[in-house]
């Protein structure tokens, strides 16, 4: 009986593993790059690297200067919307959304200032960091529901494979200190083990708050039972911040902000300011909503205030004191998004990222390489072992290219070109089925030596890149202190001598498989 439970547990385990692996390795990556989500996009936009995050005007001095500055250009807009700067954006970002025309969607008019000088500043357009973010649960180019189930499924299957991979260890302790290099798929299971051991209680943290964040996809049916309007209501009720107040058409001649402004701060000093947005600034219904800043707090939402344009008292407040099920929603989501992670926890989410990477990857080529052990050399290959062969290759070797490519991009695409951050985004892909048509011929040891080759040619030239086409590089980075800059230089050479290590791990295999077929011969 336990030996038959036993190789349940295995056959569940390989299978639920092996039918999402591929797409599992893209939800890892993307999701483990998105924790430097802002970092990336500071790269991205060599245009801000001049600017100090270091800000000597006070919060109230930038609020004052933002709503002088849109009462002057746009008094007559739908919404205004102040951010100030932080610690991650030395930015301060002044915009307004205009009324839209009948039968059309209005856009968002952005201006970027610095937020001393208040100079005008225009950062190149680029995704940057959101492309990674939004890629590893929306999946691009797909609708976004479908997309968001399917990414639901995987981690389902995710959380099985976890869990009876658990039950199937019966040496789980020792397996976190044991890798016996050199023995084919002993060594890729060694590796899976180690990954998976090390990286536990992350890699069950993440994938459980992950279907979290999605649970009304999944389990709308409280919020339907409970609510007339459904999930609909619900949101209604617990993001009150989110609804927008119906115009009055009553003009607004003398608004309240300053006062509402000062109430903040006399009573919440201590509580910085994230952003300022305000509803229909011109009309009587007017409503300002004040997002403070979470800081190192385990919630997701940031705790609003909401104040009458009109009469500028307080309507109300939103995940200010939250019930205890929605501390431990918004803590579930926090926890997985890491937003409220300091840098040195912000590394480790990183670190523990990549184990689930190796996790993902070593399950991939194990199973195709046990597969490969068994065959007989007169045997001819399946279909099957062909497919998983060729997805291995590209999903594994073709997603760090693509990403590559991606930075590629962002440096060498003509600043002035309209569109430019979908044109990145279309590189990314292009490049990736480009590795993928490579795979599909070419999936051999020899295949996945040229590969991880490119890779370390791509992630070695990127730094120069970078150097010859703005005015920053590895050694200006360390010398002004823009350690986020100078780390992501740091990362990419360190990639390049992953993948050279590879190349040469590949090579010496390729040896005695020549011999071998020598002798044979």
């Amino acid at each position: 009986m336990k030996d038959s439970f036993f190789r349940s547990m295995t056959w569940l385990h390989t299978w639920v593993g092996l039918l999402f692996c591929w797409l599992l390795w893209l939800v890892f990556f993307a999701g483990t790059l998105s924790f430097f989500r802002q970092e990336i996009t500071l790269w991205s936009k060599p245009e801000l690297h001049s600017y100090s995050s270091e800000v000597q005007s006070s919060q109230q001095a930038l609020l004052d200067y933002g709503f002088e500055r849109l009462n002057t250009e746009a008094p007559d807009a739908a919404r205004w919307w102040i951010s100030l700067p932080s610690e991650r954006n030395a930015l301060l970002r002044v915009s307004h959304l205009p009324y839209p025309e009948p039968g059309e969607k209005a856009s968002w008019i952005n201006h970027n200032l610095a937020a001393d000088s208040k100079v005008p500043v225009t950062p190149r357009e680029s995704k940057g960091g959101s492309f990674f973010y939004r890629l590893h649960f929306d999946l691009h180019y797909m609708d976004r529901t479908t997309a968001r189930w399917i990414v639901c499924l995987a981690s389902l299957f995710m959380l099985v494979a976890l869990i009876s991979g658990i039950v199937i260890h019966k040496r789980i302790f020792k397996d976190m200190f044991q890798f016996r290099a050199g023995k084919g798929s002993r060594s890729w299971l060694d590796g899976h083990n180690l990954s998976s051991v090390l990286a536990l209680p992350f890699h069950l943290m993440i994938t459980y708050t992950g279907l979290i964040t999605l649970i009304f996809t999944l389990f709308p049916y409280p919020a339907q039972t409970v609510y007339e309007g459904g999930v609909k209501e619900f949101r209604k009720e617990f993001y009150p911040e989110r609804q927008r107040p119906e115009l009055s058409h009553q003009p607004l001649t003398s608004p309240a902000f300053a006062q509402s402004i000062d109430h903040f701060f006399t009573n919440w000093p201590e509580q910085p300011i994230s952003r300022i947005i305000i509803d229909h600034p011109r009309d009587a219904a007017a409503v300002m909503k004040i997002y403070g800043a979470n800081r190192s707090e385990i919630k997701d939402e940031q705790a609003v205030w909401l104040y009458s344009g009109k009469t500028g008292e307080l309507l109300n407040t939103a995940h200010l004191e939250d019930s205890a099920a929605a501390k431990l929603y918004g803590g579930m989501i926090a926890m997985h998004t890491g937003r409220l992670a300091s840098p040195g926890l912000r590394w480790l989410y990183f670190l523990c990222g990549l184990a689930g990477c190796a996790m993902i990857a070593s399950g991939c080529v194990m199973w195709a390489k046990r597969l490969r052990e068994r065959q007989k050399p007169t045997q001819p290959v399946g279909f099957g072992l062909k497919l998983v062969e060729s997805l291995n290759l590209a999903a594994i070797m073709g997603l760090p290219l693509a990403t590559a490519a991606f930075f590629y991009a962002n440096r060498l695409i003509p600043v002035t070109n309209s569109a430019r951050a979908d044109q990145e985004v279309l590189v990314f892909f292009l490049t990736w089925a480009a590795t993928a048509l490579f795979a599909a011929k070419w999936r051999n040891t020899q295949g996945w030596r040229t590969l991880a080759l490119v890779n370390a040619l791509a992630w070695l030239v990127l730094p120069l890149c970078n150097a010859l086409t703005t005015q920053g590089s590895l050694i200006s980075y360390v010398s002004n202190g823009q350690w986020a800059l100078a780390m992501f230089d740091t990362m990419a050479l360190l990639a390049a001598a992953v993948f050279f290590w590879q190349s040469k791990q590949l090579q010496s295999t390729q040896q005695p498989q020549r011999t071998r077929r020598e002798r044979t011969a």
